[in-house]
């Protein structure tokens, strides 16, 4: 079935509405709100709290979490854990799930990263990426929305930690062009998280939060060009900024470039140089290939204040130590072209927003790799030395900026988190398949401000055509196969009529979190049909996030026994080894006598090899050992503490 648009074309734009929500607080009662930076290296979580934002710190004392999950004969790591063990175990430690999401296993990029990637990635059902790990002896298969999931509920439990509360609510962060199944994708992954994700906020508009928030009223009317270069992605965002008005101009983006992408260069890189030095290729092998990516990730950040700097590899591949160096101009040089594309995108969103550079007043810089000097320098050029400002912490602005907009959802924020309105655009064009050239009919344009409601008419291809049907693509091609498609239906009953006397209405409907409905009516019968964007080709079914949900819970009674078993043990330990302390003192030692001595030092003795034998046991039997040597030990000390 074809459809036709009219010469004329109705844009009939329903007024932009902002999007303040203490009216929106009523919906979510349930606790504190966080905000989440779902990175594709690192992750971050704030609250608003004691009237400001805390950045909360993990257990392990850090401020960001690797976004990273491995997998063992015995547990599941998730975070810092789960980085710390990567070098040993690569094929069971998954990264860079958030470059999965939301894509298709046949997407050249993700064919392109599967050869990068030490951990195992199939096709699986309707085309989508399953990544394969070996858990407890099994193979087993996960989306990379599961994946993600459990770095959610990772920074769910460290806001929980914090906080002494349960927490339910979450504000997400995505790149701003991300497309709606990567956006739809991230919500499923809140979801099995058990998060509800009340908004998905671009990752550049959160960081202008984070920047104007505290130059509220200070600063006037300024135009500023948010910069956000991080692990995965590269995010440029143009906003108004006026008063507590958050406008957002224009969006442009890559989702497939930024820090992993520049240690791939140097990974390559030195691997080249070892096979010309040894005559050896380690391309082939994973553990090689980890731990020489670890020593390239921190030769990147230590260039970023030294002009060079040494690569050191002890018994990298057949028991050959490798070492060499890198300059600051080299590793500029194999990232050339990567560092041109990000400005080139600084310069497709000022002239997608109609402005000149020279009307940008301030361009502020987030996501870790803005660290890098090339790109520093490189950006400054393009606005013709104009400094770049530092001012906000380019790993925390983006969960600085999501936890603000969870407070103004919740309506937990002062008065002047309160005031803050925020306007935020649809990154690409959203349209129908239309005529017989398969043209797409654009019926929102990219740039538009967003909630948007856009309505399009159009009329029947051919003579007596009773049903019409729409398909939904996203993108800036003019082709409309060429763009990712969104969805279908078929509007039936349409009044049979020769072609081109039906009149026929499509509305594209998008809310806050750049989530699209499509409906359409024929005028003249008012029949109907609707259609809220799923991507059931591509985004995960009811059923498979019902067993997700329910395989997350199951990993949570088994993260919950194992920090049992670590309290256990622990606890057995410190016991024993009090007691070795406590009987080497000389004054108990001279008090106790020779057979009590004995006694206790046998049973230490052999629960101390009892605990550098065991490999794994359960919580029960580490509490059973206390108690035994509990039983054997007090008595004998009590005694001696009752003759003193």
């Amino acid at each position: 079935m074809t459809i036709v648009s009219e010469r004329h074309v109705d844009l009939s734009s329903i007024p932009r509405l902002f999007w303040k929500s203490t009216k929106m607080a009523e919906e979510w009662k349930e606790g504190p709100a966080i905000g989440i930076d779902l990175g594709t290296t690192y992750s971050c979580v704030g609250v608003w709290h004691h009237d400001r934002v805390e950045i909360i710190v993990n257990d392990q004392g850090n401020r960001t979490t690797p976004s990273y999950v491995a997998f063992t004969e015995k547990e599941r790591l998730v975070g810092d854990a789960a980085k710390n063990q990567v070098a040993r175990n690569p094929a069971n430690s998954v990264f860079d799930a958030k470059r999965l999401i939301g894509r298709r296993f046949s997407d050249p990029l993700v064919q392109n990263d599967i050869n990068l990637w030490p951990f195992k990635v199939i096709e699986g059902s309707k085309d989508k990426p399953t990544i394969v790990v070996s858990y407890k002896g099994e193979d087993k298969q996960f989306a990379a929305e599961e994946i993600s999931s459990m770095v959610l509920k990772k920074m769910r439990e460290i806001a929980e930690a914090y906080l002494g509360k349960t927490v339910k609510n979450a504000v997400v962060t995505v790149p701003a062009y991300f497309n709606d199944a990567q956006r739809k994708a991230t919500m499923d992954a809140g979801g099995i998280a058990g998060l509800n994700v009340m908004r998905i906020l671009n990752e550049p508009t959160a960081a202008a939060i984070a920047y104007g928030l505290d130059n509220v009223g200070r600063i006037g009317k300024r135009n500023v060009l948010i910069f956000d270069l991080g692990g995965g992605t590269a995010d440029i965002s143009l906003l108004t900024i006026e008063e507590s008005s958050f406008e957002v101009k224009a969006v442009a983006g890559e989702t497939h470039l930024g820090g992993e992408d520049f240690d791939n260069r140097m990974v390559n890189h030195f691997v080249r140089i070892f096979k010309r030095r040894h005559k050896k290729d380690i391309s082939g092998n994973a553990r090689a290939l980890r731990r020489l990516r670890t020593a390239c990730e921190r030769a990147k950040r230590i260039l970023s204040s030294a002009i060079e700097t040494t690569i050191e590899v002890d018994s990298l591949y057949d028991g050959i130590d490798f070492c060499s160096n890198i300059t600051r101009a080299k590793f500029a040089e194999l990232n050339m072209d990567l560092f041109r594309n990000s400005i080139e995108l600084v310069e497709k969103c000022l002239t997608d927003a109609e402005m000149d550079k020279k009307s940008v007043h301030d361009v502020v810089l987030t996501g870790g790799s803005t660290r890098i000097p090339k790109v520093q320098q490189l950006l400054q050029d393009f606005f013709d030395g104009k400094e770049l400002n530092r001012s906000i912490n380019p790993d925390e602005a983006v969960a600085y900026g999501a936890a603000v907009q969870a407070a103004i959802l919740t309506g937990m924020g002062n008065e002047k988190v309160q005031n803050v309105v925020l306007l935020d655009v649809t990154p690409l064009s959203l349209g129908v398949l239309a005529g017989e050239d398969d043209l797409m009919s654009v019926v929102i344009p990219r740039n538009t401000t967003i909630p948007i409601k856009m309505e399009e008419n159009y009329t029947t291809g051919y003579d007596n055509q009773t049903e019409v049907w729409f398909s939904i693509y996203e993108g800036e091609r003019a082709i409309a196969e060429d763009n990712h498609w969104l969805g279908e239906f078929t509007l039936r009953g349409v009044p049979a009529a020769p072609k081109g006397v039906a009149k026929l209405k499509a509305c594209f409907d998008i809310d806050a979190n750049g989530i699209l409905k499509v409906s359409a009516v024929e005028e003249s019968t008012g029949m109907s049909c609707s259609i809220t964007i799923t991507n059931h080709k591509a985004r995960l079914c009811k059923e498979e996030i019902n067993r997700m949900i329910m395989d997350a819970e199951k990993y949570k009674v088994e993260d919950d026994e194992r920090r049992g078993r670590t309290k256990a043990k622990a606890a057995l330990e410190n016991h024993v080894y009090s007691i070795r302390n406590t009987i080497n003192e000389k004054k108990i030692c001279a008090t106790l006598a020779a057979a009590g001595m004995e006694k206790i030092e046998a049973a230490i003795d052999q629960v101390i090899r009892w605990l550098d034998d065991i490999q794994f046991s359960e919580a029960a039997e580490f509490e059973k050992k206390l108690t035994e040597l509990e039983l054997i030990c007090n008595p004998i000390i009590a005694k001696r503490c009752n003759n003193k």
